[in-house]
């Protein structure tokens, strides 16, 4: 898209600011990331920096490199009752504009669509809550935080009198935490609409004014119902604690001593947080960087990022009994292995028993469709079935 086009494109999403104004700027006329056509989505899903206030996580001086297999993959993928046998025709059905696969530490597969190029980031949409949790963990690693058993409430105190009262960190970032929720992306009323543009009050952030009103409908502990304005309370949760930005303390926890290739970009709420729950742009690579952090342990080099039993909690099932598919600490759970999920495509899927990491990014019509959801289901056992013929097992 021309840079004039761009142009007239920002300001009909009512990001633009006025001349003097550094960057983009949220007004009540802002359209929701939720509410792009599909046209939008290709250009605005790679550069939401020029369309959405952000942040930048800094990446370091040197880059981890990503050796390239002398063998690639070449897998076989059956969706919608079609088998396709070249990668490059699935994703243009499918929309997805990146496609990364890495295997015992290599690059086995690695495709592009759309014009996309392989410095170009992509945002994650909720693939930004298993990062969130990454750095609660870290969060406790450094001291900051002393245990999940503590309440939300000691780190976001303008939750006191509300329905987090009683609420501890563990049920904030399992989901239990009782407090009613609908998080309908098709409905403009639902509390996931609602709560990113709610204008809040004087001295507050607006996401804990909102998060304040919701009242309890459950027992702490005992009902599981997915909420990103949960998410977003975990990443100032960890802001509070750490005392710096989500953004700067990725950078010094991952990004530069991980050796990220390039700064990713992390969008801030009305108030001017990180959010927790939602929209990193990082590079098709860097997801996988991601992806191999949590497979080697949590470790930057030698040093220990996150705990290891923290790791291992976050990563198993935590919900009992079982919701709608299982849940660690944000972080969904599978039979073999676990997975970084976000609408309209986006995931880190990993199984470490086989040393496996899938990543997608993509551009789907609507957030959230059972039959779009199967080509990401379609694009893992393609990749897991021509892994066994390779090696011939």
């Amino acid at each position: 898209m021309k840079r004039s086009a761009l142009l007239l494109l920002f300001i009909s999403l009512g990001v633009v600011g006025c001349a003097g104004t550094p960057g983009p700027q949220y007004s009540s006329a802002t359209r929701s990331l939720l509410r792009l056509s599909l046209d939008e989505q290709l250009q605005v899903y790679r550069r939401i920096e020029e369309v959405y206030p952000t942040r930048v996580v800094k990446r370091g001086a040197k880059v981890r490199e990503l050796p390239v297999a002398s063998t690639q993959l070449q897998p076989r993928i059956t969706w919608r009752g079609t088998t396709y046998e070249d990668v490059n025709a699935f994703m243009q059905v499918a929309r997805f504009s990146g496609l990364l696969v890495i295997h015992d530490g290599e690059i086995v597969l690695e495709r592009y669509a759309f014009d996309r190029k392989p410095e170009d980031r992509w945002t994650s949409f909720s693939v930004a809550k298993s990062v969130t949790a990454i750095l609660l963990g870290a969060a406790i690693q450094d001291g900051y935080i002393q245990s999940l058993d503590e309440p939300v409430t000691k780190y976001v105190p303008q939750l006191a009198g509300s329905g987090y009262d009683g609420v501890n960190i563990r049920q904030l970032i399992t989901m239990t935490s009782g407090v009613k929720w609908n998080e309908d992306y098709a409905d403009p009323n639902s509390d996931v609409a609602r709560a990113s543009s709610w204008p809040g009050e004087p001295g507050m952030n607006p996401l804990v004014s909102y998060m304040r009103r919701l009242p309890s409908e459950a027992k702490p502990g005992t009902k599981f119902v997915y909420k990103t304005g949960e998410t977003d309370m975990a990443g100032l949760l960890v802001a509070n604690a750490v005392g710096k930005g989500l953004a700067e303390y990725l950078s010094e926890k991952i990004w530069q001593p991980y050796g990220m290739e390039r700064d990713a970009i992390w969008m801030v709420d009305r108030g001017g947080a990180e959010r927790g729950g939602c929209c990193m742009s990082v590079t098709l690579r860097d997801y996988g960087r991601l992806g191999l952090f949590m497979l080697e342990g949590g470790k930057a080099g030698e040093k220990q990022v996150i705990p290891e039993w923290y790791l291992q909690e976050a990563t198993t099932n935590q919900i009992k009994p079982p919701a709608e598919g299982s849940y660690g600490y944000f972080w969904w759970i599978h039979d073999d292995g676990y997975a970084a999920y976000g609408i309209f495509g986006q995931q880190i899927r990993i199984s470490p028993q086989e040393k496996l990491i899938v990543v997608l990014n993509g551009a789907f019509p609507t957030a959230d469709d059972d039959d779009l959801s199967q080509a990401e289901e379609a694009v893992w056992q393609g990749v897991r079935e021509a892994l066994k013929t390779q090696h011939g097992s």
